[in-house]
């Protein structure tokens, strides 16, 4: 795990650090599906729709495809709008992905030393509006967007 934030561009680092843990209106920039033996995973890189202050910041996470995670997978396709007949084919196509919106609810954890971006839920973009009555509208600038 360690490698793979290492190998983020500072850019991508310090947007890790500077988003505030919450609901976020974003869209899918990039997504890519990565092998790895014990924990395959979706690559998912969010730019930030609103609130406003955070407008144009990138995040990027993980959505893990093992057996046990599927459930959070799915959720995520479903609700930002994915081709519900490749869904139902169990099809996943990363270049699908790309432009899907939605909110996402995120929050930082630490595992081993590292801060790590986690997306505990998300909801389709049509309900951003009665959602965001829980964002805090006093959130100062961050510098990763300024």
């Amino acid at each position: 795990m360690r490698r793979y934030f290492e190998s983020l561009r500072p850019a991508d680092v310090s947007a890790i650090h500077s988003v505030p843990d919450g609901l976020l209106l974003v869209r899918v920039d990039r997504a890519h599906y990565r092998w790895h033996k014990q924990k395959p995973y979706y690559d998912i890189r969010f730019v930030v729709l609103k609130p406003r202050h955070l407008t144009g910041c990138f995040m990027t996470g993980r959505l893990y495809c093992t057996p046990r995670a599927m459930w959070k997978l799915s959720w995520f396709l479903r609700d930002f709008g994915y081709d519900p007949e490749l869904l139902g084919k169990n099809e996943i196509d990363d270049h699908a992905l790309v432009d899907l919106w939605g909110v996402v609810k995120v929050s930082q954890v630490t595992v081993h030393g590292i801060s790590v971006l986690n997306f505990d839920g998300f909801a389709p973009a049509a309900r951003w509006e009665e959602l965001s009555i829980f964002t805090d509208s006093n959130h100062r600038e961050s510098e990763v967007c300024s």
